[in-house]
């Protein structure tokens, strides 16, 4: 039997369109595999329009593996598919966060078989990338989009700074930012949103400040990741003008943005104001009530993080294992032993949660800073999974402090020989021996330091002024106002010591006489930074600052005296929580 050519075409056209209308109403998977079984029968399966279709469908009903068994069967004449076909497929792997990687390979096979890609192709492999942190595979696409060129597209260029941040090139990611035709809203996000994952605060704030200068207005996504930084950062009156920019602007209080809110407020030491945000907060989250529970863990207010927990429990929201991170933080600042074992034995017994190494730590953490180094080293015992170093460097670090010199040398020349290249490891076994006066070990430990080329991390403080971030390291002599800073330093001692002040000198572990001790103390970064802010705030201005270390016992006595004296209400963030000083009395009622 004889057909015309137009027969046959008007047939697979109208074969092509009844498999269209099938899949536009497929709901279900096994609607989906009858389709398949109809484009085989019919011939359609090298179809491009088709094929287009049912990526899209599949993309839909959460199954991309079920297309690909048609799209790269090894019958499939990939080469015949066109540049939309593969961008679809590329942009549903991208999506999905079953096999991101499989992007990147279908992009490949498009230029094996000379697809030309396009500006639409990019963005979705660049996410890919970006969603495996594959640093190399990004940079490598990065060289095809400046071949085929495309690296002038903002959109592309967009996608590829977030892309560089999410896999750890924050330097290339500035680089390219820096070197693009024009910036739109969203590439100050992704720059800004990156440095913030990053941890690099301040070039977030710094940026941040550039991108109001331009005249470009933030947008919710960018306001978090500034918010985020501010936490970071301690930084109390930036975060506050973003919270007016946000009302100023009507942004829409997202959960997510409510969430970064609390958080600052917590962070930057209004943990009242985070708790009033987390109460006007409708539809809480998992991570609005963890972000109030960890607020309240660093201020040492573990009662009331306790109570926030039980409530939390009571209006049906199920904690998960970052909210127990926090309440048994909160039970260790506060010192609340018996409480935190009851809420660490819950997580398995209440709520199926196996605790995690961070768990442990908790717990550690928890018995030491009670000063029940025995109970914590028989905790460790007895752990089913091996602790980790930092599990021993807090055992180690309440071995110091309580008086368990020869078990905590032990454990620390454990951590060395494990961790030759790991700063905390020295010091604490430099000051261990300075805890012991035995100066001979200690120096050779020093000595050990610089022959592995090891350096012990600075103590180091910030302090926000007048919307500007200073950062002051022990015994820095750079700053301008240094000689003014010193000299408050002196006015600040002799006035506190005629008020009952004695300076913490065992804190000083080195051989040195009495004298140089105290001027050592004298140097240290937080005692530097409250000199400054008394030289420039009025008197009776709240002083905040953010330590990257323990505060000392020294410094801490200090500063109780310092808030009498100067009528100053001082609130110091150290890396473990806040100390809040008030009239002589510190928060912590010297539990820390």
């Amino acid at each position: 039997m004889n057909f015309s050519p137009s027969k046959i075409f008007v047939n697979k056209r109208a074969a092509e369109q009844q498999c269209l209308h099938l899949l536009q109403t497929c709901n279900t998977l096994i609607n989906l595999n009858q389709i398949h079984s109809q484009i085989l029968k019919l011939g359609l399966q090298n179809n491009p329009l088709v094929l287009t279709k049912f990526t899209q469908t599949s993309s839909d009903l959460n199954a991309i593996n079920y297309a690909s068994l048609i799209l790269f069967s090894p019958d499939a004449k990939t080469h015949l598919y066109d540049t939309f076909l593969y961008n679809t497929v590329i942009r549903a792997y991208a999506q999905t966060n079953q096999s991101r990687v499989t992007s990147v390979d279908v992009y490949k096979t498009m230029v094996r078989n000379d697809v030309i890609p396009n500006k639409f192709t990019y963005p979705f492999v660049l996410k890919a990338c970006a969603g495996v942190g594959r640093l190399q595979l990004g940079e490598s696409v990065h060289g095809s989009v400046v071949k085929f060129g495309f690296d002038g597209d903002v959109h592309v260029l967009n996608t590829m700074v977030h892309m560089y941040c999410c896999c750890g090139g924050v330097e290339s990611a500035r680089a390219v930012f820096d070197e693009m035709p024009k910036w739109d809203s969203v590439s100050w996000s992704a720059m800004i949103g990156g440095y913030a994952r990053m941890g690099m605060s301040t070039s977030a704030v710094e940026l941040f400040r550039e991108m109001q200068l331009a005249g470009v207005e933030p947008d919710e996504i960018t306001v978090v990741s500034v918010l985020s930084a501010c936490s970071d950062l301690g930084a109390l009156e930036l975060g506050k003008w973003v919270e007016s920019y946000i009302e100023r602007e009507k942004i829409t209080k997202s959960v997510e943005l409510c969430n970064a809110l609390i958080d600052m407020s917590a962070k930057c030491g209004d943990v009242d104001k985070a708790l009033r945000l987390f109460r006007s907060l409708d539809g809480k989250t998992i991570v609005s009530w963890t972000s109030v529970i960890v607020g309240m863990a660093m201020h040492g207010r573990g009662l009331e993080a306790a109570s926030l927990f039980e409530e939390m429990k009571s209006s049906g929201v199920a904690p998960d294992d970052v909210t127990f991170i926090g309440l048994l933080s909160a039970c260790s600042h506060a010192g609340l032993v018996g409480e935190g074992l009851k809420y660490f034995d819950s997580m398995t017994t209440e709520f199926l949660i196996t605790p995690k190494i961070e768990h442990y730590g908790c717990m550690v953490d928890l018995f030491s800073r009670a000063g029940l180094v025995k109970e914590a080293l028989e905790f460790v015992n007895k752990m089913p999974i091996d602790p980790n170093p930092i599990i021993w460097r807090t055992l180690t670090a309440a071995c110091r402090l309580h008086g368990e010199l020869n078990l905590g040398e032990t454990i620390t020349k454990q951590l060395i020989e494990n961790e030759p290249l790991h700063e905390s490891n020295y010091v604490l076994l430099s000051n261990i021996y300075g805890k012991m006066s035995n100066w001979e070990k200690k120096n050779t430990v020093r000595n050990m330091m610089g022959e592995r080329g090891v350096r012990k991390i600075p103590g180091s403080t910030m302090i926000e002024l007048d919307n500007q971030i200073y950062e002051f390291v022990a015994g820095d002599r750079t700053h301008e106002l240094y000689k003014e800073i010193h000299e408050m330093i002196d006015e600040m001692n002799k006035k506190i010591k005629m008020a009952g002040y004695v300076p913490t000198t065992s804190e000083v572990l080195l051989d040195i006489g009495q004298e140089d001790k105290e001027d050592a103390l004298n140097k240290h970064s937080e005692k530097l930074a409250i000199a400054f802010a008394l030289l420039k705030t009025p008197p009776g201005t709240p002083i905040r600052i953010v330590k990257n270390l323990r505060v000392c016992g020294d410094c801490h006595s200090a500063t109780k005296f310092i808030s009498k004296i100067y009528q100053r209400e001082i609130l110091v963030r150290d890396r473990n929580r806040f100390h809040h000083f008030i009239d002589g009395v510190c928060s912590c009622k010297d539990f820390w």
